[in-house]
């Protein structure tokens, strides 16, 4: 019985470099490109509702398996503890919200909210654990998580503090209140500028420049640290597959 649990593990577990275990991480992957396809349609024909079935059916057998290989993956803590702290990590917790959906229940007691179209959404998520680079991403952004929190604080101070001087300089019905300010000086510090918001005073515009300058600055120093953390990630995992 263990040796054939072990078996499922390797294959389920998308770390293992097995031939088949890449195939069921493609396999997986293909399934979750499949149940996304039914949300690009307000009207759910025949063939979308069985697309639906059919990979939510994969999802389960999916999910049982993990449940059932638990204490390979949880190796910290015992075995029963491990199939009770299962469903509580943050992968399993993704899967159930992913599949609860699709049960009729589930979709008559919020169907009002359209939430489970939301949480069907959260399969997208799935391409996490199965995609290798997806988790070196993911190794990245937690490795320099410090540097990029203190460059949100940065852009959301700025953003604050343009919208309050813009709110009080512009006195146009562009500005009717605070939230539009606050909308601008996004848009703007993203460089993004919709345009629908827009200051109309040269005061305005002398700071709607300074703010678009900046937003350059702001964007392009995460993407910089991103993308040389993201090559030495990529060069460590290249030396230890050398060796």
């Amino acid at each position: 019985m263990n040796e054939w649990r072990k078996c499922i593990f390797d294959i389920v577990e998308t770390e293992s470099h097995s031939i088949i275990s890449k195939i069921y991480d493609w396999a997986m992957l293909v399934f979750i490109v499949i149940s996304l396809v039914p949300l690009a349609f307000r009207e759910q024909t025949t063939t979308l509702i069985w697309l639906d079935r059919i990979s939510v059916s994969v999802f389960i057998v999916d999910y049982l398996l993990r449940w059932l290989t638990a204490d390979y993956k949880l190796t910290k803590t015992a075995k029963w503890k491990a199939v009770l702290l299962y469903p509580i990590t943050p992968f399993a917790v993704v899967d159930l919200l992913s599949i609860l959906p699709s049960f009729s229940l589930f979709n008559r007691a919020f169907k009002l909210f359209r939430i489970t179209r939301l949480l069907k959404i959260l399969r997208i998520f799935r391409f996490v654990r199965y995609s290798e680079n997806m988790q070196i991403l993911l190794k990245v952004l937690h490795k320099e998580r410090h540097i990029l929190f203190t460059v949100f604080l940065i852009a959301i101070a700025y953003i604050v503090v343009t919208a309050l001087i813009m709110f009080n300089v512009e006195e146009s019905a562009m500005f009717e209140d605070f939230f539009d300010a606050l909308y601008w000086a996004t848009t703007t510090l993203t460089t993004v500028g919709y345009g629908d918001i827009y200051p109309s005073t040269d005061l305005g515009r002398i700071i709607s420049m300074f703010s678009a300058i900046l937003g350059v600055a702001v964007i392009a120093l995460p993407s910089g640290v991103i993308t040389a953390s993201y090559l030495e990630e990529l060069r460590d995992k290249k030396k230890q597959k050398g060796e």
